[in-house]
């Protein structure tokens, strides 16, 4: 089943930061993990990391937990599973897209 476009708007922002990816990274290698956490091995604050929390939640990527006083974060694998082949999907139209300008390269200079 295929997201809806707003639902993919919000993918594409939340993955197309780098600092984002560093951080869903980061939560995938660890697991559950605090935004306190997550800054002690990032170049940026606690405050940015959470920021960039809230945005990867908003997409879906990223769960919050309170437990206790902290705020664990844990990534959601269904929604990193369909951004994984809303990806692919992407790739793959390039890919086609790329063969056909190839192609028309190709004839062209058979042309001259």
């Amino acid at each position: 089943m295929t997201a809806p476009a707003r639902d993919d708007d919000e993918l594409w922002f939340a993955v197309g930061d780098p600092s984002r990816q560093r951080v869903l990274d980061l939560l995938v290698a660890r697991g559950a993990a605090s935004s306190t956490a997550l800054a002690a091995d990032l170049p940026f604050t606690r405050q940015a990391v959470a920021k960039h929390l809230g945005v990867l939640e908003r997409a879906g990527l990223v769960e919050s937990q309170r437990r206790g006083r902290e705020v664990l974060y844990v990534v959601q694998p269904q929604r990193l599973d369909e951004a994984t082949r809303i990806l692919a999907g992407v790739a793959e139209r390039w890919d086609q897209r790329l063969q056909a300008i190839k192609r028309i390269a190709e004839e062209l200079h058979r042309g001259e």
